[in-house]
């Protein structure tokens, strides 16, 4: 299945190297330097997921993903962050985060979280 996804990341490289791995499994990207982008970017683009970083210039990851949870509550997020404290990571999944990955990329993982991402949130219901 084919999806558009949007990656949020201040790092140029991160940001190709999801583009690469995505695109070359056949899903089409857009691109957010940072939050307040990324807020306008979801708005406008409506994407299928949001592959988020955490630590950025401007909003912290967690912070986007609050708003974008307030935007829409069936937002689907990825985290992608080299950040791997266990705590991090039950913040995200508690603010709402599908899976997380971790820098450096691994295309395998950065796929097989978009696929349980993409299958999981489709049972989301609207409330």
């Amino acid at each position: 299945m084919s999806a558009k996804i949007m990656v949020v990341d201040d790092s140029g490289l991160s940001r190709r190297t999801l583009r690469r791995v995505l695109e070359t499994a056949g899903h089409t990207v857009v691109e957010a330097d940072e939050g307040m982008a990324a807020l306008e970017a979801y708005f406008l683009e409506k994407p299928d997921l949001v592959f988020l970083d955490l630590v950025m210039k401007g909003m912290y990851g967690l912070d986007v993903l609050a708003k974008l949870r307030e935007m829409d509550a069936r937002a689907r997020v990825v985290i992608a962050s080299a950040d791997v404290q266990h705590s991090t990571r039950r913040l995200a999944e508690e603010a709402g985060a599908l899976a997380f990955v971790t820098k450096p990329f691994v295309a395998e993982q950065v796929l097989a979280a978009v696929d349980a991402a993409l299958a999981g949130g489709q049972d989301i219901e609207a409330e």
